[in-house]
């Protein structure tokens, strides 16, 4: 994958957008999808698009032209991004949801200790007030 990130560096890919044209590195700023703005989602489907137009008129006796290489190494880029990004997403989100049950059961526990304190009779929780 390191080639792919060297090849649009050396390349300058530029990925044209609905909100303009943005570089490799701009992809990381991006959502994944929105339909109000620019989203890679809209752009990996615009790069299959053209992929698939390029293909038609491919041959096969001939070798595969610079302009559909450069789409297809534009599409391998865009979804790398993705792939890193569902991926980042749903471990920050597991990540929320075990810290979200570790509150739970911490907050569990202080209200058994609370209970257990309220089932405390007056003179053992005033034997307790005087050993503090």
């Amino acid at each position: 994958m390191d080639n792919l990130f060297l090849v649009a560096n050396r390349s300058k890919f530029r990925f044209q957008t609905a909100s303009g044209v943005i570089t490799a590195e701009d992809l990381w700023d991006l959502p994944l999808s929105d339909p109000r703005k620019a989203n890679l989602d809209d752009i990996a489907k615009d790069l299959n698009k053209q992929l698939k137009e390029a293909n038609q008129e491919q041959s096969f006796v001939k070798p595969a032209a610079a302009k559909t290489n450069e789409i297809q190494a534009k599409f391998d880029l865009v979804l790398f991004v993705i792939k890193t990004k569902m991926e980042e997403r749903d471990a920050a989100k597991a990540l929320a949801d075990k810290q979200a049950n570790k509150q739970k059961i911490m907050a569990l526990i202080d209200k058994k200790k609370d209970e257990a304190l309220a089932g405390k009779s007056a003179e053992e929780l005033q034997a307790l007030l005087s050993a503090m």
